[in-house]
C-alpha cells in the first residue's frame, strides 16, 4: 500500500504541475455542456410500434396495414390489452403506442369519428417528436382513404398524441446524457493512455520498470487518478445540465453515480491496454480515435441502435457504452431503478473486470 501512496502522489503531482491538463479537466466539459447540446439534432427510421386494436375492425385493419408497409415503422405486437403494450413501451421494446377504441370505424360514418391516441417514448426526443408526427400522418391517409371510399368527406384529425418521459420533446433532454458519456469516454479513456505512453517516450518508465514494483501496482496507480477526475466531471456536467437547462435525474442519482464508476473502470483500463501496445503518443491517439469514433457512432450515443442495420446491431453487444448510455437515459428521463438495469449493470462489471484484468497482464517489464 505504501508503494501505491508513493506512486498516487506521483501521477498527481505530474498532473497538477502540467500546464494543460488541469484546465481541460474543466473547461472541456464545461464548453461540450453550454455549446453541443444546442447544436445537436437527428432524423430516425424502424419506430416500433405497437398497436392496441379494442375496434377490430376494417378501418383497424387497413390502419395496422399502412403501418407495416410503411419504411419508418417496425410493427412490433398486435394486441387488445393496453397495459401490456405500455409495459413494452417503458422497457424500451416499443417506441410508441397506436390505441384504436372500439366503436372507431363505425365512428367514421358519422361525422364525429372516435379519435385515435398515441402514446411515445420521449426519452428519445427525435424518435417520440418524428415517431409521432410519421404515424399521424400515416393513420390519417389511411382514414381519409376509408372516408373517400366510402363517399364521404374529410374528417377533423383523428389522433391525440402522448409524450411519455420528455413530454416537451426537447432533444437536448435526451443529448445531455450522452454528452457527459462522450466526456468520460474522452477524459477516462484517452488521458490514462496518453498519460503512460508520454513516459515511455521521455524515459521515466524505464525507471519504474527497474524497481521491484508490481504492473498491478503500477496500473492501478496509473488508473486511480483518472477514476477521481471521471467522478469530477461527471459531477460538473450534472450540475451544469440541472443550472442551465434545468435537467435533473428523475431516478436516484446513486443509480448514476455506480454505472459510472463501472464505466470509468471500463474506459481507463481500455487505455491502458492501448497504451501497452504503443510506443509512441502518435500511434496511442491514432488506435483510441478509431475505437473512441465507433464507440460514439455505434453505441446509440447520437442515432438509436434500432436505426442501424441488423449486422451493425449485433456489433454494439460488445461495445461497453451502449449499456452506460441505456443506464444514463433511463435513470435521467424514465426514473429507472437498479433492479430495472440489473443486466447493463453487470455487463459493464463485465467489460470492467475483463479490460482492467487485461491492463495488468499486458503490461510487460522491460529491464
Amino acid at each position: 500500500m505504501r508503494t501505491l501512496f508513493v506512486l498516487l502522489d506521483k501521477e498527481f503531482r505530474q498532473f497538477f504541475r502540467n500546464p494543460f491538463l488541469p484546465r481541460m479537466v474543466i473547461l472541456f466539459p464545461v464548453m461540450v455542456m453550454l455549446v453541443m447540446p444546442w447544436v445537436t439534432t437527428m432524423d430516425i427510421r424502424h419506430i416500433g410500434v405497437a398497436v392496441v386494436d379494442l375496434d377490430r375492425s376494417e378501418a383497424s385493419r387497413r390502419i395496422v396495414q399502412k403501418i407495416r408497409a410503411s419504411e419508418y415503422f417496425t410493427l412490433d405486437g398486435l394486441s387488445e390489452s393496453y397495459a401490456a403494450s405500455l409495459e413494452d413501451l417503458e422497457e424500451g421494446r416499443v417506441d410508441a403506442i397506436l390505441e384504436v377504441p372500439d366503436g372507431f370505424g363505425e365512428s367514421l360514418v358519422g361525422g364525429n369519428p372516435v379519435r385515435l391516441r398515441i402514446a411515445a417514448n420521449g426519452v428519445n426526443a427525435t424518435k417520440g417528436s418524428l415517431g409521432t408526427q410519421y404515424l399521424m400522418q400515416t393513420v390519417s391517409s389511411a382514414v381519409a382513404e376509408l372516408r373517400d371510399e366510402r363517399g364521404l368527406p374529410p374528417a377533423a384529425d383523428p389522433v391525440v398524441a402522448e409524450n411519455r418521459y420528455n413530454p416537451t420533446l426537447e432533444y437536448r433532454n435526451y443529448m445531455i446524457p450522452a454528452l457527459m458519456i462522450m466526456l468520460m469516454i474522452m477524459i477516462c479513456g484517452f488521458l490514462p493512455a496518453l498519460n503512460l505512453v508520454s513516459e515511455k517516450e521521455t524515459g521515466t518508465i524505464e525507471q519504474i520498470n527497474v524497481t521491484p514494483v508490481g504492473a498491478f501496482t503500477f496500473t492501478l496507480a496509473k488508473l486511480i487518478p483518472y477514476w477521481i477526475i471521471g467522478l469530477v466531471v461527471l459531477t460538473l456536467a450534472m450540475l451544469l445540465a440541472a443550472l442551465i437547462y434545468g435537467l435533473t435525474p428523475v431516478g436516484s442519482p446513486a443509480c448514476i453515480y455506480l454505472a459510472a464508476i463501472l464505466f470509468i473502470f471500463v474506459m481507463s483500463g481500455f487505455g491502458i491496454i492501448a497504451a501497452n501496445f504503443s510506443d509512441t503518443m502518435q500511434q496511442t491517439m491514432f488506435g483510441m480515435f478509431f475505437f473512441v469514433m465507433i464507440f460514439i457512432l455505434m453505441s446509440g450515443l447520437i442515432t438509436p441502435i434500432s436505426s442501424m442495420p441488423e449486422w451493425a446491431q449485433r456489433i454494439t453487444w460488445f461495445l461497453p457504452p451502449r449499456y452506460f448510455i441505456d443506464i444514463m437515459r433511463a435513470v435521467y428521463l424514465r426514473g429507472a431503478a437498479l433492479a430495472d438495469l440489473h443486466f447493463e449493470y453487470g455487463i459493464l462489471l463485465l467489460f470492467a473486470v475483463l479490460f482492467n484484468l487485461a491492463a495488468a497482464l499486458t503490461y510487460r517489464k522491460r529491464s
